[in-house]
């Protein structure tokens, strides 16, 4: 499983454009150096030049005891630990949003592997990866650590989308991606059934990412990394991650920039309702002592979430996701105003113009809107849609009643980012720079235009790898050199910067820059004022 998951970066770039792989020579991998970790060494596999340590271990497995515990650090081991395959995703609570029988949603599926992941998630999921130049050479290279999408549900850092051997090569830097607990192993809180001994119940799925910090601080610098020069990233719920990192004091100096891509992260959970809901998972596990709690089986937990959550439209009801609990996390990460502790962290957030379609474009009634239908679900949906409505028609009169509704439906990305990026403008010594990405993938004859996750090939360098949702034209990868070059040159200085952009000006509340990337991109001004403003309640 573990090669199936590695082999095809290369084979399904061809397949994905529609090309067979040409008869070559078969070519073996070199090994990578053996690095020395706190725990013991570990060995890997190049990767086109790039040194690979895939499914490190950077905390103790959460079995036993520590189940719904605080990570620990992981117990020393023998020998060379093997570092050429990734590690399990944590247990997966995937749920498709639609029919998934498309030919473009199999191929989106090779680079976003949502659904494969649930045949081999594990609770045993604490692992990261590592590509780096050269490990071991005393490099002091910048680090980009990369948390993955998926909410705080299902995904993991292995998906073929994070590859970061381009990333590596391209900027001279550090790439991790990290495995962590998730859904109801990461965020369920028991606090209130079974005492203090479980208050961190409800967030040690962000504690594994500050676990993944300390791991970095101490033991990057054997990988050619700078432990002094960390950048955090992060998309969709990844993003969200990201922007509760920099609100936990925990996390207080283990990261030295942050990236927020469609994800901004403003609100916590809330104690009570995660306890309401925790109380309903455990009733439909049929668990009532700390012996049920620690013997119940993960597939039985992630069957009682599925009975405890009701079904109904995307995003209702409970969810899973850190809590504000006064300690872990002191507060909402951004209201009433940005973190303190993180007022020096320059930040990088931005959002995709119609972020929405690819959540809906399964549904049945995408592209087949009328002006009547669209009336009559913004209606349903609230005064606030049907005035987001009225504004993007005015601003994409070609755009049909379908793509109306879906970039309406997304309005809170762009609210949550300018919201997240005023809050830190407003007292950051360090600047703000906002981003929105314009670009239209031509895959499905253009259907999606420019949805949610387009933006994570194209930063990571790997529009051919992932063709199945950028296309294959030049666009794709002209796209990638702008935006990887920009990623990378924050990494290193703290301004996003390249060759193809023009000078990015920081954003402050009084001078809304936003950078609109795209193959001619623009600096401009407040671009979504209208859909910033409107009022949270109508």
């Amino acid at each position: 499983m573990q090669r199936h998951l590695f082999a095809p970066l290369v084979s399904l770039a061809a397949l994905a454009i529609g090309g067979a792989a040409s008869a070559q020579e078969p070519t073996l991998a070199d090994a990578t150096p053996v690095v020395e970790t706190e725990a013991g060494p570990v060995q890997g596999l190049e990767q086109g030049g790039i040194d690979a340590f895939l499914g490190v271990r950077y905390a103790a497995p959460p079995l036993g005891d520590l189940r719904f515990q605080p990570p620990a650090k992981p117990e020393a081991w023998e020998g060379i630990a093997d570092a050429t395959g990734y590690g399990a995703p944590c247990m997966q609570l995937y749920s498709a949003s639609g029919p998934n029988e498309s030919e473009m949603t199999r191929r989106i599926q090779a680079i976003f592997p949502t659904s494969t992941e649930a045949k081999m998630d594990n609770e045993d999921c604490l692992f990261l990866n590592v590509w780096t130049p050269e490990a071991g050479d005393g490099g002091k290279r910048p680090v980009m650590v990369w948390f993955h999408g998926g909410g705080y549900a299902y995904g993991s850092g292995n998906w073929p989308a994070y590859n970061g051997r381009n990333l590596a090569e391209k900027g001279d830097v550090v790439v991790v991606t990290v495995n962590h607990r998730l859904n109801a192993f990461g965020y369920l809180n028991l606090a209130e059934k079974f005492g203090e001994d479980f208050a961190a119940s409800g967030n040690v799925g962000n504690l594994d990412l500050v676990r993944s910090l300390e791991w970095v601080r101490d033991n990057i610098a054997a990988f050619g990394g700078d432990p002094e020069n960390v950048t955090i990233m992060g998309e969709s719920g990844g993003g969200s991650k990201v922007s509760h990192l920099m609100a936990m004091p925990a996390a207080d100096g283990l990261f030295d920039k942050a990236v927020i891509q469609s994800g901004p992260g403003v609100f916590s959970g809330k104690p009570a309702e995660a306890a309401d809901y925790a109380a309903k998972i455990l009733k439909a596990a049929g668990v009532e002592t700390l012996d049920d709690l620690r013997n119940v089986r993960s597939d039985e937990i992630v069957e009682a979430v599925r009975k405890a959550t009701p079904s109904g439209a995307m995003g209702s009801g409970p969810q899973f996701g850190p809590i504000a609990d006064g300690t872990i996390i002191p507060r909402d990460p951004f209201l009433p105003a940005a973190p303190e502790q993180s007022s020096d962290i320059p930040v990088l957030i931005g959002y995709n113009k119609d972020e929405m379609t690819l959540f809906v474009a399964a549904q049945p009634w995408f592209g087949r809107l009328t002006e009547g239908t669209l009336n009559a679900m913004t209606g349903a949906m609230g005064e606030q849609a049907v005035a987001a409505v009225a504004a993007y028609r005015k601003r994409y009169p070609d755009y049909s009643p379908t793509h109306l509704a879906a970039i309406a439906m997304g309005t809170r990305f762009v609210r949550g980012t300018y919201l997240l990026a005023d809050q830190q403008a407003k007292t950051a010594s360090a600047p703000v720079y906002v981003y929105r990405l314009t670009w239209e993938t031509p895959i499905g004859g253009g259907m999606l235009r420019t949805p949610h996750t387009l933006d994570i090939p194209l930063m990571f360098d790997n529009a051919v790898e992932s063709a199945a949702l950028v296309g294959t034209g030049e666009d794709a990868q002209t796209m990638a050199d702008m935006m990887s070059d920009a990623w990378i040159a924050f990494a290193k200085t703290g301004t996003p910067s390249s060759e193809l952009l023009p000078e990015w000006k920081a954003y402050t509340p009084a001078n809304r820059n936003v950078m609109e990337l795209n193959v001619e991109p623009q600096l401009v001004d407040d671009p979504e004022k209208d859909i910033r403003e409107l009022p949270s309640e109508l």
